[in-house]
């Protein structure tokens, strides 16, 4: 029994190495970061709940969400931050008062863009909305903090792999969709027990 259970975890654990990996793979564009990712929390649900699940069905999402409009929020995504690196750029080069209020700031809005991007590419399914999606996102990351938190930390997680080896930020792309998923589902039965 106890086996069994072991196996099982780790069956999970390593489903999140691949997602992660693939995930990877799927954003080289960059602007395919959020398709991907709602690829990724995809085969993971249906790994959890023992549905048949591959490549195939990987590949199929990430063209699903793209064409879902993926690629335009990736496109925003990516603008948010150059704004941010923009502005960080600006209070270094000028010390003005408050710029490193500004910075702090900054660096936030881009976290905040960061866990609202995430937890809407958790929530994807095919034939939604991106827009409806990352509206949804933006309220959950407000109402959740916790939740926020632990995006933030699987965030942490990727940044800190890639530090200390980066092809182990690769793998660790899993574990962030794996956390990202498991803040929603928290999320969710959370709301379904107000």
């Amino acid at each position: 029994m106890r086996r069994d259970r072991f196996l099982a975890r780790f069956g999970v654990f390593a489903e999140c190495l691949l997602t992660g990996v693939w995930t990877a793979a799927a954003a080289l564009p960059l602007v395919t970061l959020p398709a991907a990712l709602a690829a990724g929390a995809g085969h993971l649900r249906r790994s959890i709940e023992g549905e048949a699940t591959g490549a195939r069905s990987f590949a199929a999402d990430v063209r699903a969400a793209l064409r879902g409009g993926g690629w335009a929020a990736g496109l925003a995504w990516w603008a948010v931050l150059a704004l941010v690196l923009a502005d960080l750029a600006l209070v270094r080069a000028l010390p003005v008062p408050g710029g490193r209020a500004a910075g702090a700031l900054a660096i936030l809005a881009a976290l905040w863009a960061t866990v609202t991007l995430l937890r809407a590419a958790t929530a994807w399914r095919p034939g939604a909305s991106w827009r409806a999606l990352l509206a949804a996102g933006w309220r959950r990351s407000a109402r959740d903090p916790a939740g926020s938190l632990l995006v933030v930390c699987g965030l942490a997680v990727v940044a800190a792999s890639a530090w200390f080896s980066a092809p182990l930020a690769l793998p660790a792309l899993g574990l962030l969709t794996a956390g990202t998923l498991a803040a929603e589902r928290r999320t969710g039965a959370a709301l379904a027990d107000a």
